[in-house]
């Protein structure tokens, strides 16, 4: 069984980023596993966990959780042309201390999604940036922004059939992508 993870940048009760996660998820193949990670209890990162404060259970917690994982998918919103601070968090979080970090080598997907038309365009890019960095391949087309979102989610949260059917080919290219990164 392939484990997915799925991060989801947004903490709010029943966003936008969590129904598309979720719609995300259920066109997985057969043989994938998926399971949301939570980010939202994490602490802030601090350097002094590595000396004398000692590492959170929380942090530590965290970080085997991403250890065990095969791939991820990054789900996220965009706060202010870029991605959330819960995030970014969460990803300095896995990537301390140096030369130690969970993320090292696992496929990756990204998912940015917006009300608005630009779709999360800056928050899709920024993580890019920070993927990249982290030693993650990431699915590079076809690219996934989802704008207007809260017109392509139907009352019950499913996303409508043209972008179900879009966002089907992306997640073949990430199972396409795992498959290269995990034989």
């Amino acid at each position: 069984m392939t484990k997915v993870g799925v991060i989801v940048g947004s903490l709010r009760k029943n966003s936008f980023s969590s129904q598309v996660a979720k719609n995300a998820v259920e066109l997985l193949p057969e043989g994938y596993e998926a399971e949301i990670v939570e980010i939202g209890h994490l602490p802030f990162f601090n350097q002094d966990w590595e000396g004398d404060l000692g590492t959170p259970a929380e942090v530590t917690e965290f970080r085997n959780k991403i250890k065990e994982l095969d791939a991820v998918l990054f789900v996220t919103p965009e706060y202010n042309r870029s991605i959330p601070a819960v995030l970014k968090n969460a990803l300095d979080v896995g990537s301390r201390p140096y030369g130690e970090s969970v993320w090292n080598g696992k496929p990756a997907a990204i998912i940015s999604q917006s009300p608005g038309t630009i779709a999360g365009f800056g928050a899709n890019h920024h993580l890019r940036q920070v993927l990249a960095f982290l030693n993650m391949p990431v699915v590079q087309q076809p690219e996934a922004y989802i704008g207007s979102v809260h017109e392509l989610l139907d009352e019950n949260g499913k996303l409508k059939d043209d972008t179900r059917n879009f966002l089907q080919s992306f997640i073949d290219a990430f199972v396409d992508l795992i498959k290269k990164h995990t034989q």
